[in-house]
């Protein structure tokens, strides 16, 4: 009984839970309104060009939104960008080491779209998908 729920205690502290929920934002100049988080991911993992994403270096938030948006994890992730780059077909995306950084970024590019904690978001940038 005791290794059991060793294991379990072992277990849940390997599976983090994140439990704020995160925003996609672009520039408020940016026409876009509302994005599905399909429509989201294919900016992330290189699908489309239509923005220009910022990401957020490796941590819980990046892992927790390739998790819920993308269905992938963070390695899956990295290969899919090194294979891009690899064959000079896109180019990484900027990473930053905050909300607070991704969210002046976006503010600053009519072209950019990032992802946030909801409670960072404000007038400077503008949410077009939240991520329960």
């Amino acid at each position: 009984m005791g290794k059991l729920l060793l294991a379990a205690g072992a277990w849940l502290a390997a599976t983090s839970v994140f439990a704020t929920e995160i925003v996609v934002i672009v520039n408020p100049k940016n026409p876009a309104t509302r994005m599905f988080s399909e429509q989201a991911g294919q900016f992330f993992v290189g699908k489309s060009t239509l923005f220009t994403p910022v990401e957020h270096t490796d941590g819980p938030l990046r892992t927790e939104f390739y998790r819920k948006v993308l269905d992938k994890d963070t390695a899956q992730v990295k290969a899919i960008w090194s294979k891009l780059v690899f064959t000079g077909k896109a180019t990484a995306p900027k990473e930053l080491g905050s909300s607070a950084e991704v969210k002046k970024a976006v503010a600053a590019d009519p072209n950019a779209i990032g992802y946030i904690e909801k409670s960072a978001a404000d007038d400077t940038v503008k949410v077009i998908l939240t991520i329960p």
